[in-house]
């Protein structure tokens, strides 16, 4: 399919005996600035559906990550719904469909962001596994400014990255943060010294994780947002564990070391 706000690419990898084949796939925001307009709206699930073998995915931008939702272009379709609940409800749906969609991967997701990650590409990366940035990367959650109540998870997943006060900073004031700052608060866990870098890093972090079995990659992802009390959570991962561990793979682990 070709798309007009995104791109999707997938890079074989080799059938060695550490990867067992499949695909690395990089979805990029290819709009102006990475801004999410309608067809962004749309074409991102799509997109999701195509990953066929990918085991890992990498989602990054081109001039920056991403400016944020088109407030002007998607207008055509908020304005009408407002003061309608059921009306807004199924546009934010089709934008859920993004957000959720993105977490909801059984593989592992690896966010690469460089310049502005603005608003709704913020909640966007709030639902990837892995966050690296560039020393220029800057990050803002502004909505309040525009009367507008972040709605696409962020509010929901950044508590549980870095802290209810540090989400309430940045979703309250919304006041911008920097990359040496998003590091310390836990909301990436790398910092590279500029785009380049940063996308090598994570094109060596994908071929680290596409080399590990990818049941326990996705069992460890489910752990990890179950949501469940303790106790439950744990019977999950050892049933997780029974069902899918295999002596293959524990053999070739032990061997690796």
């Amino acid at each position: 399919m070709t798309y007009q706000s995104i791109r999707l690419t997938q890079r074989p990898l080799s059938q060695d005996g550490t990867t067992q084949g499949g695909t690395v796939a990089t979805l990029t925001l290819a709009a102006k600035m990475g801004s999410m307009g309608p067809a962004f709206w749309q074409e991102f699930p799509q997109a999701l559906s195509e990953l066929g073998d990918a085991r890992v995915l990498i989602v990054r931008g081109e001039q920056v990550f991403s400016a944020g939702l088109d407030v002007k272009s998607n207008g055509a379709a908020i304005v009408p719904a407002l003061g309608k609940p059921d009306a807004f409800k199924a546009v934010v749906d089709e934008m859920h469909a993004v957000t959720e969609g993105l977490a909801a991967l059984p593989m592992p997701v690896i966010a690469a962001v460089h310049g502005w990650c603005i608003g709704a590409g913020l909640e966007l990366i709030a639902g990837a596994d892995l966050r690296l940035c560039s020393q220029d990367a800057r990050f803002s959650l502004p909505e309040v400014k525009l009367g507008i109540t972040a709605d696409l998870g962020g509010l929901q997943r950044l508590p549980h990255l870095i802290g209810r006060g540090r989400t309430a900073h940045l979703a309250l004031t919304g006041e911008a943060i920097d990359a040496a700052t998003a590091e310390r608060w836990g909301l990436v866990t790398e910092v590279l010294p500029d785009q380049d870098a940063l996308f090598a890093r994570a094109e060596a972090l994908a071929e680290h994780l596409a080399a590990l079995p990818a049941k326990a990659l996705e069992g460890t992802k489910r752990a990890l947002s179950d949501g469940l009390p303790h106790a439950e959570s744990l019977a999950a991962a050892v049933r997780w564990n029974a069902e899918h561990m295999t002596v293959e793979a524990l053999q070739a682990g032990m061997k690796k070391g």
